[in-house]
């Protein structure tokens, strides 16, 4: 019924035009479907981007490998580093990418904490341990980096918002 109704009002709509047919219309139909289809890719792609959030997750990686480098801080490091990548990004990106940076932070840290407990020393009592409670383990973990990586996107573009403003 309700499509019916769309044809109607497209057909209405193109008697308007100076030349239309009725072949004309049906073209116009198919396009516009197509149109539409192409219109909610585009607001998905506004919302998320894969290619930014791939390239924000290698950078929240890199940060926190750099930040575990340091000597006596421990997993402090890691968030020091996810933080700078989110910061990163907050500076360098011409619009909010929030969403991208926040699945990344998670993703990072999540897999990050897994992955450290089953590096540790000790394998049986990390295999045993992330048995009992890796879902728990990665999911604050995840929250932890989701956190951490929006607060340095703010910041940066904080920052990022007080360098490109004019002074009045």
């Amino acid at each position: 019924m309700q499509r019916s109704t769309d044809v109607e009002r497209s057909q209405s709509m193109l008697d308007d035009s100076p030349s239309t047919s009725r072949g004309d219309a049906d073209t116009d139909e198919s396009r516009s479907s197509g149109g539409r289809l192409a219109g909610a890719r585009r607001r998905v792609g506004r919302l998320f981007s894969i290619k930014v959030f791939l390239g924000t997750l290698l950078l929240a990686v890199v940060g926190m490998a750099l930040g575990s480098a340091i000597p006596l801080v421990g997993i402090v490091g890691r968030f020091v580093g996810l933080f700078g990548a989110g910061f990163l990004v907050g500076l360098v990106a011409t619009h909010r990418r929030y969403l991208e940076v926040g699945a990344a932070g998670g993703v990072a840290s999540g897999l990050g904490i897994v992955l450290s407990t089953l590096g540790s020393a000790f394998l049986p009592v990390a295999a045993d341990l992330l048995a009992r409670h890796g879902v728990a383990l990665a999911g604050g973990g995840a929250v932890a980096g989701v956190l951490v990586a929006l607060l340095g996107h703010y910041f940066g573009r904080d920052l990022r918002d007080g360098l490109t403003r004019d002074v009045v």
